[in-house]
């Protein structure tokens, strides 16, 4: 609870957080908002491809022309103002830097970004969890090595989630079930970036004015991104994922104790331990007052009799057994919240959720029926989106990772609903990114849920 005092102090000592930002679009943007109001921190140096959009992106956010001047990472370390550049390797070569915040969205390219990152004793807070999803506990694993810290990113969900299932073990309770909401009737999975601002609720324009990328916003709608946070929680606190991937219950906060149960008791869960994501909307589409969208859950137990009376003292809303309760959040505010991670890493020398074993997977599946020849285009596009499987399962299927799943020539066709393989496709072996995923496979195939990742 004493971040901001610590801020505070390495300011005071003109010691700042240093840091480099590579990609500055929507989700770094929403982070450069904060960094000129947080004490103790310093923004060495921001490397993008385009530096011109991410120059308009700083004045959006309000940046003045004199905060990014820098005429090179030492000029801004001299004069405590920020460098606007492409290379990210000089950036993150640079003595003058600490922390890394790997916010590209691009997960073949984060590894890459991550790894060099390892190499050269910087800290990573690793905003692209699609990179995580495939290769995180393997990350994890190396930066331990480096002896630096690897990082989720807090605003996203998935840290915000493991900060809650944390709370619960911290606190002596067994937790029963965690996850986050979302919009979710089953033909989304179809959905494409044509059709994503009618299914997510926002008109096109508005979404125009806000320089919202269509892709990205179907990745959340056609379900690969809550498959890839789930797979990223499970893979961080040990909980499992579902036999059969996400059910997606419908459920109002109020209800969430009485869904994420088990099944034998009434409710959804296989067995207790299990990530699940909450719906916002019934089955035929009505809207669930005082839903969970944009939210995160945990839902923890009262295993004994003094503390479910606790609970019902206390008026705790439980489920009917007055076994079950959830601590929530319905919001979580992105980028805005990045400084919590960029704090703790440097402060505390403390990650905000990391992956510490290889639990689960999110798999590459057909949207439609596909034909060979045919290139797919990764996650919240228009070939496939993201199941969330056991690991076990997906390393006996031989699954096809979803963040694998850019720019790749399917050998064979795929029907709709199927699961792809790396079978099914033509893959450049030569990319890091392949390279330490097929090596992650390698170190935990044995069993994938025990084999500890640091």
């Amino acid at each position: 609870m004493n971040l901001y005092s610590k801020l505070q102090q390495r300011a005071a000592e003109g010691r700042p957080l240093r840091v480099g930002l590579i990609g500055a679009g929507k989700f770094g943007a929403m982070y450069l908002a904060q960094v000129p109001k947080t004490p103790g921190l310093h923004l060495v140096g921001i490397a993008d491809l385009v530096p011109a959009a991410a120059k308009a992106n700083l004045e959006r956010v309000g940046w003045k022309p004199a905060q990014c001047a820098a005429s090179s990472l030492d000029d801004a370390l001299a004069k405590g103002n920020t460098h606007l550049g492409e290379d990210w390797q000089a950036l993150v070569r640079h003595p003058g830097v600490d922390i890394i915040v790997e916010c590209t969205g691009n997960p073949i390219a984060a590894v890459e970004h991550c790894l060099y990152a390892f190499a050269n004793g910087k800290h990573v807070v690793n905003v692209t969890v699609e990179a995580d999803a495939f290769c995180g506990p393997l990350l994890a694993r190396k930066a331990a090595a480096a002896g630096v810290i690897y990082s989720l990113a807090y605003g996203d969900q998935p840290a915000l989630i493991c900060e809650l299932v944390d709370w619960a073990r911290a606190a002596g309770f067994p937790v029963v079930a965690a996850g986050r909401g979302h919009k979710w009737l089953p033909h989304f999975a179809q959905s494409t970036p044509e059709t994503v601002w009618g299914h997510y609720g926002l008109a096109p324009e508005v979404a125009r004015t806000g320089g919202l990328n269509p892709k990205m916003f179907n990745s959340f709608l056609d379900g690969s991104k809550p498959a890839i946070e789930s797979t990223a929680v499970c893979n961080a606190t040990g909980l499992v994922a579902p036999p059969d991937g996400l059910t997606y219950p419908a459920a109002s906060v109020d209800d969430i104790p009485f869904v994420c149960r088990p099944i034998g008791e009434g409710g959804v869960l296989h067995q207790k331990g299990q990530v699940e994501v909450i719906s916002s909307l019934e089955k035929d589409g009505r809207v669930i007052p005082y839903d969970i969208r944009f939210g995160v859950f945990v839902v923890f137990e009262g295993d004994t009799e003094y503390i479910r009376n606790c609970f019902k003292e206390y008026m705790v809303r439980t489920d009917p057994s007055g076994r079950y309760a959830c601590l929530y959040k319905r919001w979580h505010l992105i980028g805005l919240e990045v400084g919590i991670s960029v704090a703790s890493v440097g402060l505390r020398g403390e990650s905000t959720g990391a992956a510490t074993c290889f639990n689960a997977d999110v798999v590459a599946t057909a949207k439609r029926d596909l034909k060979a020849g045919e290139m797919l285009d990764g996650e919240g596009g228009y070939t496939v989106h993201g199941k969330l499987f056991q690991a076990k399962k997906s390393i006996a299927l031989g699954g096809l990772p979803l963040g694998l799943a850019h720019e790749v020539r399917l050998l064979r066709p795929v029907k709709q609903g199927q699961s792809l393989t790396w079978a099914d496709v033509a893959i450049d072996e030569t990319l890091p990114a392949y390279k330490i995923r097929r090596e992650m496979e390698g170190l935990f195939a044995a069993d994938p849920g025990v084999a500890r990742a640091v």
